[in-house]
């Protein structure tokens, strides 16, 4: 008998490929910078600072990375605490394609739209939460 998973944990799957898409791209682009002698070698001393992209990159990956604790604790306490669906699926959702379409509008400089999208992505933690609690 083969069973769906919830959204939230095909959301979580796609999640962890949005975290190793932020790793590469700012990887890539602060090996452009920097060269691959520093990205090979052990990264001793204090490294020269980022340029635009590779600085954008590196500043939206780390706003991922805060949120994305929260969000992958909301996603599994709803599987298993076996509420999903609802208010929660769509947060799940909502936070996602946020989170996805923030990075073009960090990289680029976009503002304001930029911090919409990012309460955006916030409202779909609360909305998860609100099913969780």
């Amino acid at each position: 008998m083969e069973t769906s998973l919830p959204l939230e944990l095909v959301v979580l799957g796609w999640s962890v490929v949005l975290l190793f898409v932020h790793i590469a791209l700012q990887g890539q682009l602060a090996t452009r910078e920097r060269g691959t002698g520093w990205n090979a070698g052990p990264r001793d001393g204090a490294a020269q600072p980022l340029g635009k992209f590779a600085g954008r990159a590196e500043r939206a990956l780390k706003n991922y990375q805060e949120t994305f604790p929260a969000f992958a604790a909301l996603a599994l306490g709803l599987a298993v605490a076996d509420r999903t669906g609802g208010i929660g699926a769509a947060g799940a959702a909502l936070w996602l394609a946020a989170r996805v379409a923030y990075v073009p509008l960090y990289l680029f400089g976009v503002p304001y739209l930029r911090s919409l999208v990012w309460l955006a992505s916030a409202a779909g933690l609360v909305m998860m939460l609100v099913r969780f609690l």
